[in-house]
């Protein structure tokens, strides 16, 4: 054998292997069908509905692990997401309404509990969490890819995105999903923002605020979070943002302030040295002052620490310089000015926005007007405007219902999530909207089982509800569609609508201001349902699509156009709407008002009657008795029939209208009153 052969044999393989790693870093392109760009509980969840249905997709995650977000925020380490393990109930539908950190899989026992079992867990549960959940479902998940820039490119084949990482190289799909989440700080430019500390990057060590006067801008979850952690240590803690504190139960917006956070409250009614003040961010200034104490140590003049001070832009005679003179200060011109007193510190606690720097122009959706524009603007269906094939998902979609519903939130766009893959579904794949096929008798049964169950409805309140296409005698029931998408059912589903119309099911709040401890917070009374202030359902009949116009001319604060006719079901203390009375019989009242006809059941005597003596029976003998269900075989039928007579039901037949309270009940709703019932004699 040549002796040089070996040599040479090794500089090919050293050669291969440089080739490749160049390769690998620079200019490869992967193509999917699918990027899911983030690895957080949005990117994770919609991963779960790529995989199940078989979908060529991966996962891009920047660092090593998934929800790595959750391995630096909160930054007091205790989440505010609800962990009820415990509600009395087997049903798993049912438990995901009260359990706000699990995803949404066909493994019944992937939950969180299984990491913790407090009622609000520790942060490092969450990434804990996330890394069971990709590691049993086996997901596509890459870590270390840091995309820098994404582009669209209109191709003769149709439009695609190119995500390019910080290697260079490229992942090209025809559908993105941007679950980035929130994670750049939210800044507001005033004189002096430079002195200011920023949530992410402060001290949570108590003991390095000791007898310190602390001043935080902000008053939502993180900035009382923020508070409560010093409230022992610190000598005095202001806050002061734009607007005063919203509380989460008065306003059922699980993001404004929750009571696990708000101890500053007591001290400050109370009056115990801290406090909340208002005023617009971009019209104040932090200035600093430098003063000497004129005691002498050691025979030189002792220098205090810098403190900063509040004052306002129209007291300062440069806007450039945030080193005030005494003239400068509020407490010259206003002698008890709230916060004319100095601060050790000040801290930035303002939340986050979405990263739109990676997006080159051609990809970017613009700013949505929620939220101070820190939020991607998307249609109803989740879809970057502009921006076609572009969906966003998670907490940066939150501008669909920003401050009115659970979006922002894993408990809230886990469903999101898994309304836009079943959108993905039909436009990509030809797969209709999953429905399920009714009889109409069997409406009634199905809609309470789902408000008394369904977790999606339940969490995403006035966003996403079921809708009910009526074909006569059966009817198509599809569950959590866009509310703000019903315009475009039946292209964004495969679904259409017939002449007998559509019911849509809605869980909503009251929309009337009171007092939510006070004695008169509630409604009992079922004929006064409409007044019901606390979650309920609702019911909405169109004899057609409402359009778009409409939808953009409905009323201030309802979900949907105004309807032919409308349905509350009274609020209910256990959120079980099940009472004979007060749930059921209105609401079967309302459907035979919808469909015409007349849903009770019957014995199958007076079905046999009925057939005999009407051209057309009652749905339920139709559907039962008449299709050999229910008929009673021996030899005593005549004698049943002669015994039973004509009875209550029998002679009823004809009107649906035997509770005076009915037609009273429907007028306060705005809704139509006729006979349910629909029978040829």
């Amino acid at each position: 054998m040549d002796p040089s052969l070996p040599s040479v044999i090794l500089f090919i393989l050293i050669g291969y292997v440089l080739s490749s790693f160049d390769n690998r870093h620079h200019n490869v392109t992967r193509r999917y069908d699918y990027c899911v760009l983030g690895a957080g509980p949005a990117g994770l969840q919609m991963g779960y509905f790529l995989s199940k249905a078989r979908r060529n997709y991966v996962i891009l995650e920047r660092n090593s692990g998934p929800g790595s977000f959750f391995n630096k925020f909160p930054r007091h380490r205790k989440l505010i997401s609800i962990n009820k393990i415990y509600t009395g109930r087997g049903n798993r539908e049912f438990n995901l309404r009260h359990d706000w950190n699990s995803l949404l899989s066909d493994k019944p026992d992937l939950l969180f509990k299984r990491v913790s079992d407090e009622f609000y867990p520790p942060a490092d549960a969450f990434p804990q969490y996330l890394s069971l959940f990709v590691g049993e479902l086996g997901l596509r998940v890459q870590y270390g890819v840091d995309v820098g820039r994404i582009r669209a490119v209109q191709s003769a084949t149709g439009r695609h995105y190119i995500l390019t990482d910080q290697h260079a190289s490229d992942y090209t799909c025809s559908i993105l999903l941007v679950a980035t989440g929130l994670w750049v700080p939210h800044m507001v430019d005033f004189v002096g923002a430079d002195l200011v500390e920023g949530y992410e990057s402060i001290s949570t060590n108590p003991d390095d605020y000791k007898d310190q006067a602390v001043l935080i801008l902000g008053k939502g979850n993180s900035a009382f979070e923020t508070a409560q952690s010093i409230l022992g240590r610190a000598s005095r803690v202001h806050m002061l943002s734009s607007s005063p504190v919203r509380l989460a139960w008065q306003t059922h917006y699980v993001g404004d302030l929750r009571a696990v956070n708000n101890e500053l409250i007591d001290t400050y009614q109370l009056k115990s040295l801290d406090g909340l003040a208002e005023a617009r961010l971009e019209k104040i200034v932090i200035a600093q002052q430098k003063e000497e104490d004129k005691r002498r140590l050691g025979g030189k003049k002792k220098e205090k620490r810098k403190q900063l001070y509040l004052t306002l832009n129209k007291y300062m005679h440069s806007r450039n310089s945030f080193d005030a003179t005494q003239e400068e200060l509020p407490g010259h011109h206003i002698d008890n000015f709230p916060m004319r007193k100095p601060y050790d510190r000040v801290i930035r606690c303002l939340g986050f926005r979405f990263n739109f720097s990676i997006f080159d122009s051609s990809a970017c959706p613009p700013n949505s007007e929620n939220a101070k524009g820190r939020l991607p603007e998307l249609t109803p269906w989740y879809e970057g405007k502009n921006t076609p094939g572009l969906f966003v998902l998670g907490t940066a979609s939150h501008s669909r219902d920003y401050r009115s519903s659970a979006g922002g939130f894993v408990h809230g766009f886990r469903y999101t999530a898994r309304a836009v893959h079943h959108l993905l579904e039909h436009r990509y794949h030809r797969n209709a909207w999953p429905s399920t096929q009714l009889l109409a008798t069997h409406l009634q049964s199905w809609i309470l089982k789902r408000v008394d169950e369904a977790s999606g409805p339940y969490q995403m309140f006035e966003v996403l509800g079921d809708v009910i296409l009526l074909r006569g005698s059966h009817c198509e029931y599809l569950e959590e569609f866009p509310l703000q998408a019903l315009p475009q059912l039946s292209s964004l589903s495969g679904h259409d609508v017939s002449m007998h119309g559509l019911i849509v099911v809605v869980m909503q709040y009251g929309k009337k201001k009171i007092d939510y401890l006070g004695r008169s917070r509630a409604e009992t009374e079922w004929t006064n349902a409409w007044k019901s202030n606390f979650l309920h359902p609702v019911l909405y009949y169109y004899k057609t699509l409402p359009s778009v116009e409409e939808m953009k001319l409905r009323p201030n604060g309802w979900p949907l156009p105004r309807p032919q006719a409308i349905h509350h079901i009274v609020e209910d203390f256990l959120t079980e709407w099940d009472a004979p009375v007060s749930h059921i019989q209105p609401l079967r009242r309302f459907l035979e008002h919808c469909l015409q006809t007349d849903l009770r059941a019957f014995y199958a005597e007076s079905c046999f009657h009925l057939s005999l003596t009407h051209r057309t029976p009652p749905l339920f003998c139709q559907q039962g008795y008449l299709k050999q269900q229910g008929i009673p075989r021996n030899s005593q039928l005549r004698q049943r029939v002669h015994d039973a007579g004509l009875t209550h039901t029998e002679q009823d037949v004809g009107t649906s209208d035997a509770d005076s309270t009915f037609p009273n009940y429907l007028a306060p709703a705005g809704a139509s009153v006729s006979s349910g019932l629909k029978l040829d004699l």
